[in-house]
């Protein structure tokens, strides 16, 4: 297989190579898997799979809660909406959940969920449209890094913004209760920007066309949380850069990638484990 670390080619369970001097260059025998994996790894068919069956379980579970009634706010947004004491158990973030009551964790869970049919719609459309063109620019494993962390950054710019800043021209104010895979999406978009400065203008402005749509829409719909777009936004502009898209993608790049969404996946369980004494 390939060293991780420098490309050359190693034995699968060689103690080091012999090129650059990186141990245990394999993956202690796992890397053929971990490669395959990675081959075979559909990106956003696990994010729209993982989203879409979070939305219908907090579906469920406040109408079992409200004796058959499914919410809607506000907005269009938030029609066949989750109640927002459902959507806290199960990990929103935002300046109250993260400040007030101490589940910093959130801003791993809060981007698996959504306030709404038209809410979930939107975001899953975006990360399939961009879903292959970026494990094609950046192989699967750096995306699902990518993806997660742009989701990090954004939830909590928005939950300190709305926690300690007043609100700001365009901006507005942060998210004292927010979640949305729009975070994590803006991330692969930065990601994106970042790429095309390297290597290609007509991907740099594929990024800033993106930008600008979702700020103007942004500006002009209620209830939209533009701290945790430009979070996610820097989040993943960073992440690219320290990933450097230009070089190859490594074996241990899918371990952190399950890392990612092993800890996302925790952060989920522990928000329910924790949050089910605040249902009604």
């Amino acid at each position: 297989m390939v060293c991780p670390s420098c490309g050359s080619l190693v034995g699968v369970r060689d103690d080091k190579c012999y090129n650059c001097g990186r141990r245990n260059p394999g993956l202690w025998g796992f890397g053929p898997a971990l490669r395959r994996l990675g081959t075979d790894f559909g990106f956003r068919e696990l994010v729209a799979g993982a989203c879409v069956t979070l939305w219908l379980v907090t579906l469920l579970v406040t109408t079992l809660a409200s004796n058959g009634s499914i919410g809607g706010g506000g907005n269009f947004l938030s029609a066949l909406s989750p109640d927002n004491s459902v959507l806290f158990v199960f990990g929103a973030s935002g300046a109250y959940p993260v400040f007030r009551y101490g589940r910093w964790w959130t801003v791993l869970s809060a981007g698996w969920l959504h306030v709404g049919i038209l809410h979930i719609a939107m975001n899953m459309y975006w990360v399939w449209q961009m879903g292959p063109a970026i494990t094609e620019l950046f192989g699967p494993a750096r995306t699902v890094i990518i993806y997660t962390l742009g989701g990090i950054v954004g939830f909590a710019l928005s939950s300190f913004a709305g926690a300690y800043l007043p609100p700001l021209p365009l901006l507005g104010g942060g998210g004292g209760f927010t979640v949305g895979a729009s975070a994590p999406v803006f991330g692969l978009i930065g990601a994106m920007y970042h790429y095309g400065r390297s290597g290609s203008s007509v991907i740099r402005q594929t990024a800033i066309s993106i930008t600008v749509q979702a700020l103007l829409f942004g500006l002009f719909v209620p209830g939209i949380d533009n701290f945790a777009h430009l979070g996610g936004f820097l989040g993943g502009y960073l992440t690219s850069a320290f990933l450097n898209p230009m070089r190859p993608e490594r074996g241990d790049h899918m371990v952190i990638a399950l890392i990612c969404l092993a800890a996302s996946a925790v952060a989920i369980a522990a928000s329910i484990a924790t949050g089910l004494k605040f249902l009604p």
